[in-house]
């Protein structure tokens, strides 16, 4: 319970009508969650305005209510607050009414289309072998040490995000790892954290149908450095050409790493198989269990983190080579007849895709075959869906075109979305099946021995979103009893 002048204290207040030495009990934006003692903040969304629910929530017996524009009749009882921006203010108040849990701990944020969860995830893990107690914010879970709190968001709301913070924070967290998005810097769900550093990963075509251009989507992402405070870092990787441009405003300390170039923090591919990579970071050789170049740029961001909040070099990279990935990260299994080797990967962009499918290529044998199974989501980016089919037709030797979320779409609109991007010298090796389980059960029956099936899109999700309703599905768990059928 908290003070309303105490949480408004970082606000730019425009007008206010009421008493702001009320109690503020807790804080939301959802009109249904408004009861007495509660503050609601009105926020403008893609589909709903808080604003048309401020009497609702006054009749609710809300405390106060922010927005952006005053109702035409004040209730009464009700404290009203204008601000320019709600969903800053919503970050501004929820960050004090929780205390500033972010100071109280040192908070890395990474940000980037791909590479996000594998990135937070290996630093929630070193920092755990290092000793610490550590919490991690990510599209695959949230953790506080091993607790494992699910999630909903890549990143939490700010209300939920601060309430999060503080959690780890009494739980006696030194440090916390969190995914960034661009739909969080656009919806300033970070607005009054405080972090110690930010890590650029890469950027690519994706969530166009959020942004509306390439361009925003860089500004949202650029837009994360810039509010890194002095006396933060801000590691990029400079084989991006857009990494530069992420820090051109930023008041953080920039630092570098690369494959490619001289920088802070250097590393060489040396080997990339099935078994893992081998690498050189800094002088150093080590094995690594993660698979991939696209694994080599996480891991060597994950080892500039440990080096720029001071642990030791060495112990860093000898904790790393024993760490596995995330979910859904370039996830494997082998069948022990056939020694089909199936690889489940979250890819859902065409940069994510042609990375895991480039990998494959690198490590498979020629007599391998490689059988791609990738569907696209509905409602979302609907310009990317020819050409992750172009790029699965490229590089596999037969392609399985299928369902993933279709959410609110038909899927056979979305499918023939990504028929447009197959070429006719492919289209003899392109399927389509509408049906996810039974594209998954074809590519098992065209896969001969020790032959190489991806299957792309879902990673670690384990449901399918189709009209509204999340029905159970894991791609991996699917992949296993079917390729278990073949040996039967």
């Amino acid at each position: 319970m908290q003070l309303l002048q105490d949480i408004l204290k970082d606000v730019t207040v425009l007008e206010s009508h009421g008493p702001l030495d009320v109690q503020v009990e807790s804080i939301t934006f959802d009109s249904r969650q408004v009861q007495q003692g509660v503050l609601f903040v009105a926020m403008r969304g893609v589909q709903v305005d808080g604003h048309d629910f401020m009497a609702k929530a006054a009749e609710a017996k809300a405390v106060a209510i922010v927005c952006e524009e005053l109702p035409a009749e004040l209730a009464s009882g009700v404290t009203y607050i204008k601000v320019k921006n709600s969903g800053q203010a919503l970050g501004l108040m929820a960050s004090a009414f929780y205390g500033h849990p972010s100071r109280k701990l040192k908070l890395v944020g990474v940000t980037g289309t791909n590479g996000k969860t594998t990135s937070v995830t290996l630093l929630h893990k070193l920092f755990r072998e290092l000793g610490y107690h550590v919490g991690m914010i990510s599209t695959v879970q949230n953790q506080i040490d091993e607790e494992v709190i699910p999630s909903t968001h890549t990143t939490p709301d700010a209300v939920s995000l601060n309430a999060l913070l503080d959690k780890m924070v009494k739980a006696g967290c030194a440090y916390a790892f969190m995914e960034v998005s661009s739909h969080a810097m656009v919806q300033q769900r970070v607005a009054g954290i405080t972090f110690a550093g930010g890590v650029f990963t890469n950027i690519t075509h994706d969530h166009l149908d959020y942004h509306g251009t390439f361009d925003e989507y860089i500004k949202a992402k650029k837009s994360f450095f810039d509010i890194l405070p002095a006396g933060a870092f801000a590691l990029i990787n400079a084989d991006d050409k857009r990494g530069p441009v992420m820090v051109q405003n930023t008041k953080a300390e920039v630092r570098y790493f690369s494959l490619r170039k001289v920088t802070d923090f250097k590393a060489r591919l040396i080997d990339n198989t099935l078994q893992g990579l081998h690498l050189e970071i800094d002088g150093h050789e080590i094995w690594a269990k993660l698979i991939g170049a696209f694994n080599a740029y996480n891991l060597l961001g994950a080892y500039g983190v440990a080096v720029l909040l001071e642990e030791d070099p060495m112990e860093a990279l000898t904790v790393l080579s024993s760490l596995n990935t995330a979910a859904g990260r370039f996830d494997y299994i082998v069948s022990e007849t056939e020694q089909i080797t199936g690889i489940v990967d979250y890819a859902h962009t065409p940069d994510a895709l042609e990375n895991v499918l480039n990998t494959i290529q690198q490590i498979r044998t020629p007599l391998q075959k490689v059988i791609t199974v990738v569907g696209c989501g509905g409602n979302r980016d609907a310009g990317k869906r020819p050409v992750m089919a172009d790029i699965a037709c490229r590089l596999s030797d037969k392609v399985i075109l299928t369902s993933d979320n279709p959410r609110f779409e038909e899927p056979q609109a979305i499918l023939e979305d990504m028929q447009k991007g197959v070429k006719p010298l492919d289209f003899k090796k392109t399927l389509s099946v509408l049906d996810r389980r039974e594209a998954i059960r074809t590519a098992c029956m065209l896969a001969g021995k020790g032959d190489i099936i991806l299957v792309a899109g879902k990673g670690h999700e384990t449901y399918q979103e189709i009209k509204g309703v999340k029905y159970p599905f894991d791609d991996k768990q699917v992949l296993q009893e079917a390729l278990q059928q073949l040996g039967k």
